[in-house]
């Protein structure tokens, strides 16, 4: 799995490369990498572009052009992402039946599991597993949230009346 995870890491590389929060995943269907990305929510200014949605598109392309069965193909896939999946990709990820999930560090903020057991509410038995490499991916956010996001909004000062 130290493999898969290298490569969830590099995807994670990328996007601090672009100015993303630097999050990277690979999905893993028959020991094979079908999807790989990175975070894309500041180049699209898309709140829903994380990486394990973008993963999704690229996993319902592969089951298209392959003429399989999408269902089928995300009951094998191996989620590696390098930070737990936030609450919204963690449902995601569950409804969709992955076989398993497997993260680097913890998301105390968001995380599908830390902050709101998403996997108790939806009455799943999918593995879900942390602390993956998770030094190196607490790292790579650590040192992008020292610099500052270009997407951010421009703070308001208030004005005295």
């Amino acid at each position: 799995m130290d493999h898969f995870m290298e490569q969830a890491l590099e995807q994670a590389r990328q996007a601090d490369q672009l100015k993303e929060v630097p999050v990277g995943c690979v999905f893993i269907y028959r020991n094979m990498i079908i999807a790989s990305g990175c975070n894309r929510v500041n180049e699209t200014k898309n709140a829903t572009r994380h990486v394990e949605f973008i993963c999704i598109d690229q996993v319902l392309e592969y089951a298209r052009t392959n003429e399989l069965s999408y269902e089928d193909v995300f009951r094998e896939v191996t989620v590696v992402v390098t930070v737990e999946p936030c609450i919204m990709c963690a449902a995601a990820l569950i409804n969709l039946h992955v076989k398993e999930i497997i993260y680097g560090c913890r998301n105390d903020r968001f995380g599908g599991c830390t902050v709101l057991d998403v996997p108790t509410l939806l009455e799943t038995d999918i593995p879900i597993r942390g602390g993956v490499r998770a030094d190196e991916a607490m790292q790579l956010l650590k040192t992008f949230y020292k610099g500052e996001n270009p997407s951010a909004p421009v703070p308001k000062s208030k004005t005295l009346r």
